[in-house]
Formats: structure tokens, C-alpha cells, sequence
């Protein structure tokens, strides 16, 4: 409890971060754990004892995931559900198939236009904002470039990979930033609904020799992306109350980097790493606080 106090104080007043280490980020660098990386597996065996995953018994219709982090814990639940492709099927087919899904899904049906102005955040759409446009990718990219070149040397090529921090980076940021903007519930209902697209399997837990032996697309990095994001939901939590957002809040790409610089903090503390900060200055937070602007004003000509 005491190493999560601490790092709830540096959340809260915020962290020097630069190629220098201050007396501050020793602190908050104390060992912990919370959003993991794929590419510290080696077996589906191994994730397993460090998440502890749970089947019903009435079917297979849900997996639970509990993840301990000295003493906090976040549980997940997956069930059956409306996919990501079920979506996108409806979207591009005909009425009835539109009317099924208001029908036999309120949620989506209620918080409609928001989800689609998480899905317009979530990918690069240069037909509607332009060439040059942004997503939750590019800072989660960026972030892993932000690493200090001190840490950088030490770390392990495969953690520079697409399936290390960047992917860890791109689950956590994006969660986060959404449940800020939005809610807990609308970015659980999105990455639930990402989650059964990916592999329908992860619900049953019936998976084949090859898919648990895939440790970058199997049943181990669909498992951890569930995990970062409900830290990253966590997260989000503690990005709304510190920096008072709401849905009417006019992001400033100080804010936004504000937001950034206060997730690499938390980094900084599970992984033992120092970043360079975001500035306001930054191209791609102006890009990007621009982009959630506009994206919350209206989804009119964003279909």
C-alpha cells in the first residue's frame, strides 16, 4: 500500500522527466507492476502465474482476468457479445440490419455517436481530417521514442517491438485518455467488443497447440491487452479528477500533454524508465488535441 500511496502522490503533483534522474523519480521508481508486456512471456503457462484467469462453468459464456499489483487489484470479465466486425458488417450493410442491432443492443444503440467518436480517434482518417492525421498509435509510438536514451540501451530489442511497448503503450493510452473524455463503461464497451473480434476463443478458453504457442497474436497477448486496459481505464480515472475533464472540456495540446506526461510517470514507475516530456509545442500534440475537438463537437460528416 505504502509504494501505491507514493505513486498516487507523483500522479497527482506530477514528475520531472528527462534524461536526468532526480531525487523525485527514484521514488517513483520503486519496484511494481500494473500494465504488462507481451514480450516478457514466454508461454501462456508463465502468464499464468502472473494473471489469474477464470472460466464459467455454465457454458463457457465469460473469462474473468485478476491481476494483483502489490495492493490494488483490477478484475476483468469478457463475455459473449457483440463483436468489433459486427459493427462495421452492420454499418456497411442494409437497414435491417441496422434495426437488429439498435434492437438487440441498447447500449450501442444509446451511446451511439459516442462510439463512433472513439473509432475516429482510434485510426488515421486522412479523408476526414487531412494529411498528417493522428491516432492513439502515433503517441503510443512516440511515447516508446520518449524513452531516455540512458534506458533505451538497456532495453531488450524485443520490447521495441510492436508487440512491447507500443502495443502496451497503445491499450493503456487510449483507454485512458477515452475514459477521461467519456466514461469507464464506454471504453470497456469498446475494447470488450475489440477483444471478441480478435479471438472469440479467449472466452472459452478452447484454444488450439498453435494458438497458445503464438505468444505475439495468441491467447497471451489478447489476454494482456485486457489486462492493460483496465489499468488504463484506472488511469483514466485519476486523468479526469487531476485535470477536472469533462465531455465539454477544450482540449489545449498543454493538457494533452499534460495527460501524457502524467501516463509516462506511470510508466516510469512499473518499468523502472525515464521518458523525455511531451511539450505543448509538440506537432503531434497539436495535431491530436485539435482532432479531439473536433471530433467531440459534432459526428456529423465523421460516418
Amino acid at each position: 500500500m505504502q509504494r501505491l500511496l507514493i505513486f498516487m502522490i507523483v500522479f497527482f503533483t506530477g514528475c520531472h522527466q528527462s534524461g536526468e534522474t532526480t531525487h523525485e523519480l527514484e521514488e517513483f521508481r520503486l519496484q511494481g507492476k500494473g500494465v504488462l508486456l507481451t514480450t516478457r512471456f514466454t508461454s501462456f503457462e508463465e502468464f499464468k502465474k502472473e494473471v489469474q484467469i477464470e472460466y464459467s462453468e455454465d457454458k463457457k459464456s465469460w473469462v474473468r482476468l485478476t491481476h494483483h499489483s502489490n495492493d490494488q487489484k483490477i478484475s476483468s470479465i469478457l463475455k459473449l457479445g457483440i463483436k468489433e466486425s459486427d459493427i462495421v458488417a452492420v454499418r456497411d450493410g442494409g437497414i435491417l440490419g441496422k434495426v437488429k442491432l439498435v434492437l438487440t443492443q441498447p447500449y450501442f444503440a444509446i451511446h451511439r455517436d459516442d462510439i463512433l467518436r472513439f473509432y475516429m480517434l482510434t485510426r488515421r482518417r486522412h479523408r476526414i481530417f487531412g494529411g498528417g492525421d493522428v491516432a492513439f498509435y502515433d503517441i503510443a509510438e512516440t511515447m516508446m521514442n520518449n524513452i531516455n536514451a540512458t534506458d533505451l540501451d538497456k532495453i531488450p530489442e524485443k520490447d521495441l517491438s510492436q508487440k512491447g511497448y507500443i502495443n502496451t503503450f497503445n491499450h493503456a493510452n487510449s483507454q485512458a485518455l477515452m475514459t477521461a473524455v467519456f466514461s469507464e463503461n464506454l471504453a470497456d464497451f469498446i475494447a470488450d467488443t475489440h477483444e471478441r473480434s480478435n479471438m472469440p476463443e479467449l472466452i472459452s478458453g478452447k484454444f488450439t497447440a498453435e494458438q497458445l504457442a503464438d505468444i505475439k497474436n495468441g491467447p497471451v497477448d489478447n489476454y494482456v491487452d485486457i489486462i492493460n486496459n483496465e489499468w488504463g481505464q484506472e488511469l483514466g480515472k485519476l486523468l479526469k479528477k487531476k485535470h477536472q475533464i469533462t465531455r465539454e472540456t477544450v482540449w489545449t495540446s498543454e493538457l494533452l500533454a499534460n495527460c501524457l506526461n502524467d501516463l509516462q510517470s506511470y510508466y516510469s514507475w512499473v518499468f523502472q524508465i525515464g521518458f523525455e516530456p511531451f511539450k505543448p509545442s509538440d506537432d503531434l500534440m497539436i495535431k491530436f488535441s485539435k482532432k479531439i475537438n473536433k471530433v467531440m463537437e459534432s459526428t456529423a460528416g465523421l460516418r
